[in-house]
């Protein structure tokens, strides 16, 4: 394969072990969670973690193991010893019916599987992916069964609709992105507001109070930071605003001691 495959394959399994490095793929669910990236000059294509390792959990990953997989979920390239991860078809499905999507994460994150059992609304509660829940219901696939078969995956991608992310009963949630920092980052702030969804819910009942649409929106309607007055010369004469990426650097950073690089 190319070496273009190759960095996204090392940025695929950079993503997979900052899902285990956040907590939301350790203990039991240490090898439960996958990343995908579409390839961009080829997006029938996309990269995904496998199954199959000598040794499985997604903070040993490394672009090596990585396998490249078509949107119907069929192995391109990989090592020879892996398959595809189970739940290929969460990824495929869901590419092939929204070309927006460049990145899906699926995960098992504790909070998140505990609100959809106990069938309570996940809605906002911090600033943290408060817009991102807004918006209520939430697409609910209602199984807690793996998507393991071309109607299961169908029947999800059809649940996710148009929505960012996709809650599945008993079992986690499938995210949607730009990119895998995108999906990472929005599915541990779909985590964080499940967090606190359930802290409000043992300290008050389910009628705890939560952020109201005109305080999220808050965030929102409002002129973007570079034309306030004491950030408007700055930021002119550094070319803009600055990189809003260095939390995902951070995150690399700690993820990458003992990386092969491509």
């Amino acid at each position: 394969m190319s070496r273009e495959i190759d960095e996204i394959k090392y940025e695929v399994a950079m993503a997979t072990r900052i899902i285990s490095h956040m907590g939301l793929a350790t203990g039991v669910t240490a090898a439960l969670g996958h990343v995908s990236m579409r390839v961009p000059n080829q997006p029938e294509l996309f990269v995904v973690k496998g199954r199959g390792y000598a040794i499985d959990a997604l903070e040993e990953m490394q672009y090596y193991d990585m396998i490249v997989c078509d949107l119907d979920g069929y192995k391109v390239d990989g090592p020879a010893y892996s398959t595809q991860c189970s739940e290929v078809k969460i990824h495929s499905s869901i590419m092939k019916a929204r070309p927006d999507v460049n990145s899906v994460v699926h995960v098992h994150p504790r909070n998140v599987v505990l609100m959809t059992v106990l069938g309570e609304p996940i809605v906002p509660m911090a600033q943290e992916g408060a817009q991102m829940v807004m918006e209520q219901p939430h697409p609910l696939y209602p199984h807690t069964k793996t998507v393991w078969s071309h109607e299961e995956g169908l029947e999800l991608a059809e649940c996710l609709g148009d929505h960012k992310f996709v809650l599945m009963q008993g079992h986690g949630a499938s995210m949607t992105g730009k990119d895998p920092q995108d999906s990472v980052v929005s599915m541990l702030q779909l985590e964080e507001q499940a967090r606190m969804n359930y802290w409000g819910l043992v300290a008050r009942g389910p009628d705890h109070p939560y952020l109201s649409d005109e305080l999220v929106m808050e965030s929102v309607n409002r002129p973007p930071q570079h034309e306030y007055p004491h950030f408007k010369e700055l930021m002119r004469s550094i070319g803009g605003n600055p990189p809003r990426d260095g939390v995902w650097n951070s995150y690399k950073k700690k993820v990458s001691g003992n990386m092969v690089a491509p």
